[in-house]
């Protein structure tokens, strides 16, 4: 049982530091957006979401002390690293086959409509096309990198889902 405890609690700090990473890469692509002039697209404020939501279900999960929470919010956490891959590889498609839009793209007004929008306009407005491609970081596209954060993300909460898939509590 001792051990059982040990092992909780080691999961519950590796959601806070999932929820951490999600957190400081919102943080960088705010960097992007206010030093480097990098606006942000429909997909870029969807992705933003999906990492929020991730940070939120992994610091909510890290606050249980039983498994059944931990899995709950892990479960919630690991479909929203999987939308987030979803919405990051339509990305990376959109970017590598431009000529989507003539400077409008559709899902503004649905993004810009959402209640985070009109609560925190510097962070969830829209300000660019989906189609505009900054420059590579490290040979990678910003898509890319969201991308491969998605994927990490999902990756750890599968592993300690399957992992600790018999531990009850």
């Amino acid at each position: 049982m001792n051990n059982d405890s040990a092992i909780l609690r080691r999961e519950r700090a590796l959601l806070v530091l999932l929820g951490l990473i999600c957190v400081a890469l919102v943080g960088g692509a705010l960097y992007l957006q206010y030093f480097l002039r990098e606006d942000p697209c429909p997909l870029c404020i969807i992705q933003r979401y999906f990492f929020l939501l991730i940070a939120i279900f992994a610091f909510l999960g890290s606050r249980f002390n039983n498994w059944r929470g931990v899995r709950l919010l892990e479960v919630l956490a690991a479909l929203s690293a999987l939308a987030g891959i979803a919405t990051a590889a339509r990305h990376v498609y959109v970017q590598a086959n431009p000529g989507f839009s003539c400077g409008f793209d559709a899902l503004q007004p649905i993004v810009d409509g959402l209640p985070p929008a009109h609560w925190l306009p510097g962070v969830f407005k829209v300000a660019g096309l989906c189609e505009t491609a900054y420059p590579p970081i490290l040979g990678l596209t910003l898509p890319m990198w969201s991308l491969v954060g998605f994927v990490v993300a999902f990756a750890a909460l599968a592993l300690s889902l399957i992992r600790n898939r018999r531990r009850v509590g």
